[in-house]
């Protein structure tokens, strides 16, 4: 059976329309039925597309004159969807514009719930939409992957810096707090704290109390100091606090006082009484560019002054001949 022209074009051009000698459609494909609302056979084709480039076409002789040129039109009402268009004239006064959508072809299909069926079988549209779809399938895994890395590594790097038993900063992360201290050039102090008498409750009552007692510890310290501050266990009963821009020695000895008081109360572990106490010392960052590590052991000379001194105490290292004078378990000392 042969068919017709109008379903030739139909198939081979789903957005054309065919216009007769005084302007008006008489005939549409079906895609460019999608399009208006309105019933397009019978319509004058210029009350229903304006054409916008070239300018001034308003007649069916000026739509004539644009025979072979790239005609820029859209929609007068709806969404006002801009085209691509060509016009062939058949030479008897009437023409055949074939319209497509140009680089619009992803608004036109989202707008008009358009498929494949909407395009003429030659039309690359559809495989860009593949192209584009797969791509934005493509972004979208990748950085979904990336926000899961980003959160493996930050993940990574707090597990890095962490304690696994207390949840307290570990060395890594004091030394990184330390450096970064010293290097924006702000004033700190240092406390370094030993437990005393905690291999008595690991040797008498086992690991798992003194992993009790050293988990008690923490929630102390993490009690008394501030939120900008760092409290990292450091050793198997050795922990530091670093307290930025915090030198005043009156406030250090009550922290440090209040510290020691609440680590002497005994903490219970399976009805049994575990009794450990804590001595401390103290640095305090005296210039600008201090070298952390010599701070440390400053403080490290402190905390072994307490403990020769009796324990469950602190002591300042003064910054010159070594620890000086000032300890106990509440505030001493000056500003």
């Amino acid at each position: 059976m042969t068919r017709l022209p109008e379903e030739m074009l139909h198939n081979l051009c789903p957005m054309h329309a065919v216009l007769d000698e005084t302007g008006h459609i008489r005939q549409a494909g079906p895609t460019l039925h999608k399009l208006s609302l309105d019933r397009l056979e019978g319509a004058r084709f210029l009350e229903v597309f304006e054409v916008y480039r070239p300018r001034a076409v308003d007649s069916m002789p000026q739509l004539l004159q644009t025979e072979g040129r790239k005609l820029h039109i859209r929609l007068r009402g709806g969404v006002r969807t801009p085209l691509k268009g060509v016009l062939v004239s058949d030479g008897q006064g009437g023409a055949v514009v074939n319209l497509s959508f140009g680089i619009a072809v992803m608004d036109a299909v989202r707008d008009y719930a358009l498929t494949s069926t909407d395009f003429a079988p030659t039309d690359l549209a559809i495989e860009m939409l593949y192209l584009v779809e797969a791509k934005s399938a493509a972004m979208d895994a990748s950085r979904s992957l990336n926000t899961r890395l980003q959160g493996a590594m930050v993940a990574a790097e707090e597990r890095a810096f962490t304690d696994t038993l207390t949840g307290l900063r570990n060395r890594r992360a004091m030394d990184s707090v330390m450096e970064r201290l010293v290097r924006s050039g702000h004033a700190f102090s240092i406390m370094h704290i030993d437990l005393d008498f905690f291999k008595q409750v690991n040797d008498t009552m086992g690991h798992a109390a003194g992993d009790h007692v050293l988990k008690h510890v923490a929630r102390v310290m993490n009690d008394e100091t501030r939120a900008e501050d760092t409290v990292a266990r450091v050793g198997g009963d050795e922990f530091v606090i670093i307290f930025g821009n915090l030198t005043s020695r009156r406030r250090l000895a009550e922290l440090a006082g209040r510290i020691i008081e609440r680590i002497e109360k005994p903490v219970m572990y399976e009805g049994r009484e575990c009794r450990v106490s804590a001595s401390v010392g103290i640095a305090i960052s005296q210039v600008h560019g201090q070298d952390p590590f010599e701070l440390i052991e400053r403080a490290d000379q402190a905390l072994y002054a307490s403990k020769r001194a009796g324990r469950a105490q602190f002591r300042f290292y003064d910054g010159s001949d070594g620890p000086d004078e000032t300890l106990g378990k509440v505030a001493v000392g000056n500003e």
